[in-house]
């Protein structure tokens, strides 16, 4: 299954797949009311670190409802509190029988994504890479040889 190229970003337009098309990608199920919220900062940092490396955030409520916003409150939030500049896509289901077709491809046969903030690293082929689980900070040797190998 290839990455989905229908996404849709927060503000629900068409996200365009020439973004995309032939990066390195790091998607991220993000959440404005976690624990683990202050990783936004960290994303940042990558993404101005790595200027190849394609930073998105998908919004996602299905864990303890902590992203209950608007997409204008998410966007609102993020830009004023992190200063977000990366892609954030619409908010979606990462888990059950909504799961979105992005996050369906992201998991495949894996398990479920235990909380927000879970990350996946795709490479410029658009293959799955690296999983990493949500405590693993946007600074973490793990995920920034995983990067790298993307980026390969």
């Amino acid at each position: 299954m290839p990455l989905p190229s229908n996404l849709a970003t927060l503000d629900g337009a068409a996200l365009d797949p020439a973004t995309l098309a032939g990066k390195a990608i790091l998607f991220v199920n993000v959440a404005s009311a976690c624990g683990l919220t202050p990783q936004y900062s960290g994303l940042v940092a990558l993404d101005k670190e790595y200027s190849d490396l394609v930073v998105v955030g998908v919004p996602c409520n299905q864990f303890g409802a902590q992203e209950p916003g608007s997409p204008e409150e998410i966007k609102d939030f993020t830009k004023s509190k992190y200063d977000v500049e990366f892609t954030l896509l619409e908010k979606q289901d990462v888990n059950g029988a909504n799961r979105s077709p992005l996050y369906q491809f992201l998991v495949g046969e894996g398990e479920d994504i235990s909380w927000n903030f879970g990350k996946f690293v795709v490479d410029r082929k658009g293959e799955v890479v690296a999983r990493l689980d949500p405590k693993t900070a946007p600074d973490a040797p793990e995920l920034k040889a995983a990067i790298e190998k993307a980026l390969g």
